[in-house]
């Protein structure tokens, strides 16, 4: 795979193999990174790289994801997803990692920190934090929740998620393509449709599933240096919950920054600065 891809590897983690790109060389403190629902370890080339100008940067794909494989049992609580980042600093030999999260990836960086904190030097959680705004959420919901098993086409399966007309030599043509599987009978998302499956049941009956009670208080109990960062445009992060966030935790940096729910999309650059600053000012 080019070197701008990441050395690729996978760990063994329970019934599933976790695919990940590690980038840069050994020096200051380690970082992996966990996508959120609608991405995977390809959108985080970008970031990844800038960070691991001083520093080793993995970028996983959760079980499930992307080239990851998919629980036979579909086992995908929280617990077990954050058991696979241990097994995946274990197979790295990272004692201890600053764990990025974004989105659902922020959950599971927050409760590692919460259930593991021998294991993580540092946090940061990208447009993530325990409160969903309800339209995003219920956007979210609408659109994992109504996909189809396969998609037609390429094209079809942009449309679905509000990219049409895309060049095809473009880059975003590129990430769709390498976010789908051509089988006989379409295309279908690198994504179990458990997760689906769990969005199409909350749709029908009207009730989603409560978010963990037990994030707020991790959060407020945090005394690893913390960043956090809500994207200015964001659909799932409103702006009274990064204050109620700065309130809980006063040891935490909350910050925002110019862009969509999509941060490593919109503003990569941005993105990898911030988190390069955090992280030398916090001496990691």
């Amino acid at each position: 795979m080019p070197e701008s891809q990441g050395v690729t590897g996978r760990v063994a983690a329970g019934d599933v193999e976790i695919f990940y790109r590690k980038f840069g060389k050994p020096g200051r403190a380690p970082v992996l990174i966990v996508h959120g629902l609608s991405f995977f370890s390809d959108d985080w080339i970008g970031p990844a790289t800038q960070i691991a100008r001083d520093r080793e940067v993995v970028a996983i794909d959760m079980r499930g994801f992307g080239e990851s494989g998919c629980s036979p049992t579909r086992d995908y609580k929280l617990e077990t997803l954050s058991s696979d980042v241990i097994a995946v600093l274990d197979a790295l030999g990272w004692h201890k990692a600053v764990l990025m999260g974004h989105s659902f990836g922020g959950r599971v960086c927050l409760a590692t920190a919460g259930w593991k904190p021998q294991r993580v030097a540092g946090l940061v959680l990208v447009d993530f934090a325990p409160d969903l705004a309800p339209s995003g959420r219920r956007h979210v919901a609408e659109r994992i929740g109504r996909q189809p098993d396969v998609f037609s086409s390429l094209d079809e399966a942009m449309a679905y998620h509000g990219e049409s007309d895309v060049p095809a030599d473009s880059a975003r043509r590129a990430r769709w393509q390498a976010f789908l599987q051509r089988t006989d009978r379409g295309y279908r998302l690198r994504r179990d449709l458990h997760y689906r499956d769990n969005f199409k049941r909350a749709l029908e009956s009207g009730q989603s599933s409560p978010v963990p009670a037990f994030l707020w208080p991790m959060l407020a109990e945090l005394k690893i240096p913390a960043l956090m960062i809500r994207a200015t445009e964001s659909d799932m992060f409103e702006a009274t919950t990064l204050a109620k966030a700065r309130t809980l935790n006063p040891r935490l940096m909350a910050i925002e920054l110019p862009g969509s729910h999509d941060l490593a999309g919109d503003n990569p650059q941005g993105l990898a600065d911030a988190v390069s600053r955090f992280l030398a000012e916090a001496g990691l």
